[in-house]
């Protein structure tokens, strides 16, 4: 799955809250809102520097694989899902769970219909 339009999914394609934005300004987001969904957020290279990412909530899995593999602190922006296996590589991985309080609206207005959390892959050293 790449936020590139292979999947029409109008639910992968939402801007991140402002505040969340703010926390991680200087980061590097390879998957940045897109509505023409013309960013491949998984064939660019990564630079050696913090990653923030909001990947497509319908797969996130290839982006936390990368993620774990990255040199680098991680933050991912995902559905509050624990029963998924991308929850678990993440759990396995070591990366703590910030559990947002309430619901994201995406810079929309309206609440999203599913909690949200951060998880971060802290990289010892690595910053």
């Amino acid at each position: 799955m790449l936020r590139s339009g292979r999947y029409p999914n109008a639910s992968d394609n939402f801007k991140t809250d402002t505040w969340i934005q703010e926390l991680f300004d200087g980061w590097f987001d390879p998957c940045p809102y897109n509505p023409d969904w013309e960013i491949d957020g998984l064939e660019i290279e990564w630079p050696n520097m913090p990653v923030f990412i909001n990947p497509p909530y319908s797969n996130p899995t290839p982006f936390i694989l990368k993620a774990i593999d990255h040199p680098h602190t991680v933050a991912l922006l995902l559905k509050h899902d624990s029963s998924t296996r991308w929850f678990k590589l993440l759990h396995e991985a070591g990366a703590h769970f910030l559990l947002v309080n309430g619901r994201l609206k995406h810079q929309t207005g309206s609440p999203a219909s599913f909690p949200s959390v951060i998880a971060v892959l802290s990289k010892e050293g690595s910053e």
